[in-house]
């Protein structure tokens, strides 16, 4: 099953008056709860694995949050250092990039700009809701690591920045 897959699954469920699913498929195991009220758990994990670590997120969305299970990574929730001194911008949330604010619309970001703490870089689109996510360092973008319009997931690199 893969990620829009997912989320057309979720849409559907909000629609419905369905209060639980799951899903199991190939070693993999997807189980949607609703609630009373406008939150969700989704849980994603290989049937087979020993070992897992809970990773909780939050969107910039209020009264909606998302649990992920999957085994356990070496990731940090804000951006770390990487080797040439490069600071990284990572995904705070699971959903769509897309670098500009609609199609034919210039880039918020573009290789060799100058970026400010506060600055949007880039939108990701979680369940119909668009958020904007700003840079949390000063300095020059070096590179983009996502392609507009790409599915990214919770902690995924999304540009290199050279600190100021």
């Amino acid at each position: 099953m893969d990620f829009k897959q997912i989320q057309e699954l979720i849409k559907m469920i909000n629609k419905s008056n369905i209060g639980e699913v799951t899903i199991e498929e190939k070693g993999f195991k997807l189980t949607i709860k609703q609630k009373e009220e406008p939150a969700q758990n989704v849980i994603a994990a290989p049937v087979h694995t020993p070992m897992m670590t809970a990773m909780p997120q939050q969107t910039a969305v209020a009264q909606t949050a998302a649990h992920v299970t999957a085994p356990a990574a070496d990731k940090t929730k804000t951006a770390d250092a990487v080797a040439d001194n490069l600071i990284t911008i990572k995904s705070p949330m699971i959903g769509t990039f897309y670098r500009s604010s609609a199609p034919g619309k210039p880039a918020f970001v573009e290789i060799g700009d100058d970026v400010t703490a506060g600055k949007v870089v880039c939108i990701i689109e979680a369940m119909k809701l668009f958020n904007e996510i700003e840079s949390e360092v000063k300095g020059r973008i070096v590179k983009v690591l996502v392609e507009d319009a790409s599915p990214v997931e919770y902690d995924q690199p999304l540009f290199l920045v050279e600190p100021a």
